[in-house]
């Protein structure tokens, strides 16, 4: 099985709990107003690897995973690639290598519930609360992720939410509050992490020739962040 992928980082720390190896796969149907990786989104560019191709990368930094660390799969969408990271996923629980998916969440097939059954921990982004918002920003639609979060409920697939966080567009009690709503309603949710608003990315769209829709919008200040997540918690 061949994937089609944009980059690896071999000791991440900020997709999943412990130390991560985190592959970003190649290709991703969202237009996220505040997305950092636009160079993901092409699907006919990335570099081919076999499933056996990146676990031989993994299992070489396995001894620094720990207890809490393993596999990251991230995008792009990795959804798009499901049979490819169901490939990879088993060979890592074969050897013991936890797995985690980072996924938008927007679909749902027979391939993506064989990929869950090898699924440790889900990172699902929520990207948004309010389904107008969802299609004004994300370009998809609400109501697919929520049906993709009660198909995780039902198969008991341990997630986290996380939400990018952008002033004067969801930097309000109201999202959040909807946000724990989600959280209390799912049992399998652990986690709700708030992330913020950075535009480090810039030079991505400046080198892709492409214009950054949130250029005008404020990066979170972490006081507010804070001040948002200790409400949620």
């Amino acid at each position: 099985m061949i994937g089609i992928i944009n980059s690896i980082q071999t000791l991440g720390t900020l997709d999943g709990p412990g130390v991560r190896f985190v592959l970003f796969m190649q290709g991703c149907p969202l237009r996220c107003a505040y997305c950092h990786n636009p160079d993901t989104w092409d699907f006919q560019q990335g570099m081919e690897y076999t499933a056996e191709d990146i676990f031989q990368k993994v299992v070489r930094y396995k001894a620094y995973f720990g207890d809490a660390g393993g596999i990251t799969v991230s995008g792009g969408e990795p959804l798009i690639q499901a049979e490819f990271v169901t490939e990879l996923f088993k060979l890592c629980k074969e050897n013991g290598i936890h797995t985690c998916l980072d996924t938008s969440g927007g679909m749902w097939s027979d391939k993506i519930e064989k990929l869950m059954e090898v699924t440790d921990l889900c990172l699902l982004d929520v990207k948004m609360t309010n389904p107008a918002y969802y299609e004004k920003y994300i370009h998809w639609k609400m109501e697919p992720v929520m049906t993709f979060l009660k198909k995780l409920k039902k198969m008991n697939v341990p997630t986290w939410i996380r939400q990018v966080i952008v002033p004067d567009i969801n930097d309000n009690y109201e999202n959040i509050r909807k946000l724990r709503a989600i959280k209390n309603d799912n049992p399998n949710i652990t986690k709700v992490e708030l992330l913020p608003f950075r535009k480090l990315c810039v030079v991505k769209y400046d080198n892709l020739g492409i214009k950054f829709p949130l250029t005008e919008y404020s990066e979170t200040a972490k006081e507010e962040l804070d001040k948002l997540q200790a409400y949620l918690n």
